[in-house]
């Protein structure tokens, strides 16, 4: 569940969106409706949303031609798996990204240093965790 309080938690999102470093950021979400959903957020946060991809093969492809500034990536996918298409497109490039999923113990053993969340998560939440992805550069100015 994403609720619309914004990282400094005195409003919403899209009130602080102007302040923002302009990212292009791809999320990889096997269910649609939740993909257009954090599209949507992203947006309001003042994101580029520069693909929605549901497969690890459509993710790695699709990271290839919009070159994003990060990724949003579900770990467990219906065709592939989020971490298998994360570590392809390492292979080529570093793309920060957080890991997302309903159980993120899995991947905090296996990748220690990947930042993860776990849902649901709050749009405060998702926020903390790409300036962590991010090496700490704050998204909000």
């Amino acid at each position: 569940r994403l609720s619309s309080r914004s990282p400094a938690g005195d409003g919403t999102a899209e009130n602080q969106a102007h302040t923002m470093i302009a990212l292009r950021i791809m999320v990889v979400e096997d269910e649609a409706y939740l993909g257009s959903l954090f599209g949507q957020v992203l947006e309001g946060m003042g994101f580029i949303v520069c693909a929605i991809e549901t497969t690890e093969a459509r993710a790695i492809a699709a990271a290839e031609l919009c070159k994003p500034d990060i990724m949003l990536v579900d770990i467990q996918l219906a065709d592939g798996n989020g971490i298998s298409a994360v570590s392809e497109i390492l292979r080529t490039s570093f793309v920060p990204h957080v890991f997302y999923s309903g159980d993120i113990s899995g991947v905090q053993a296996s990748h220690p240093r990947s930042v993860a969340i776990q849902k649901p998560f709050r749009v405060s939440d998702l926020a903390l965790a790409i300036e962590r992805a991010l090496g700490g550069i704050p998204i909000f100015a």
